[in-house]
């Protein structure tokens, strides 16, 4: 995987060229899964998917000019610091604003990828192509921001929106991470000593350890020039602060000097945890409330039981 800021500018308009391509078919298939229900906004997609094949055209007459006939096939799993497009199942069930949205992701990122090519390129003509495309996905981002709504998104949406990419989804991997993760270690020496201070050290080290590890893997992702997903330190430090919490949280029962009442006290801040991760999925990332408790907890119970038959055994 490459970083974006290695590539050539012939290899920046390679992956143009593909992330205009990906971008049509997929208002395609969206255009195929609301025509049924929703003719309009079906119309709406196949416009902006003429616009995404205009702007392909464009690309390649620029890259003909510049570097011949043959394109690297480069795409954006690729590179690092894109966000991966689920496909459109053909047989799932699509709302008209479910689209809306994904197609808002799809936009912002297709425009910052347009700037932040345009601010490298060193020739005159790919410069104002690319400067130029991003403007043309400045105005998608608008128009699916107004589509099947009856206004515009209003500031304070999106600003819950640009809370939720660069706050929530850090801070929710990593509650997950350490509510979770944490849990065989620490129940393992709980069960494994029949001590509550050295399994609270047990479940210290495993919190502030996970903590550390999530932090640096969130901040070295993606440099979120690309995302919008913001500055990767501030990422790390709230991934960081937020699994070593989800660690700690059930590490303090431990504190209580008798195992068995400390345990009970564990197991109840668990089930807490577990239910807050599940309301935050639902409130912030639009997860059903049933799917996410469901998904959780089991996760969580696989994770436990391991470590109790492996401190038992």
């Amino acid at each position: 995987m490459r970083n974006f800021n290695s590539l050539s500018e012939r290899e920046v308009l390679a992956l143009a060229i593909s992330l205009e391509e990906e971008d049509a078919r997929i208002y395609e298939d969206l255009a195929e899964a609301l025509q049924a229900n929703a003719p309009e906004a079906a119309d709406e997609f196949r416009r902006l998917r003429s616009d995404e094949d205009g702007h392909r055209h464009r690309l390649l007459e620029l890259y003909r000019k510049r570097f011949g006939e043959h394109v690297p096939l480069i795409r954006r799993q690729h590179i690092r610091g894109f966000v991966d497009r689920d496909p459109v199942w053909p047989d799932g069930p699509l709302t008209p604003e479910a689209a809306r949205k994904r197609v808002e992701v799809m936009e912002i990122e297709t425009r910052r990828f347009y700037e932040a090519a345009a601010a490298r390129a060193t020739d005159a003509g790919t410069r104002q192509l690319l400067g130029d495309l991003a403007e043309e996905e400045r105005k998608h981002v608008r128009a699916a921001e107004s589509l099947l709504t009856t206004a515009p998104e209003d500031h304070a949406a999106a600003s819950r929106r640009l809370f939720v990419l660069q706050v929530v989804q850090p801070g929710l991997a990593g509650l997950m991470d350490g509510s979770v993760s944490t849990l065989a270690p620490l129940f393992a020496a709980a069960f494994a000593t029949r001590d509550s201070w050295s399994t609270f050290l047990v479940g210290l080290a495993a919190g502030i350890g996970a903590g550390i590890s999530m932090g640096f893997a969130e901040a070295l992702s993606d440099d979120g020039s690309l995302t919008g997903r913001g500055r990767p330190l501030v990422r790390g430090v709230v991934c960081g602060l937020m699994t070593t919490l989800g660690g700690i949280g059930h590490t303090l029962p431990y504190l209580i000097p008798d195992i068995h009442t400390a345990t009970w006290v564990a197991v109840g801040v668990v089930i807490v945890e577990l239910i807050l991760i599940s309301w935050v999925r639902h409130r912030y990332m639009d997860s059903p409330w049933g799917r996410s408790l469901l998904q959780v907890v089991i996760g969580g119970l696989l994770v436990f039981l391991t470590g109790m038959l492996i401190g038992s055994s």
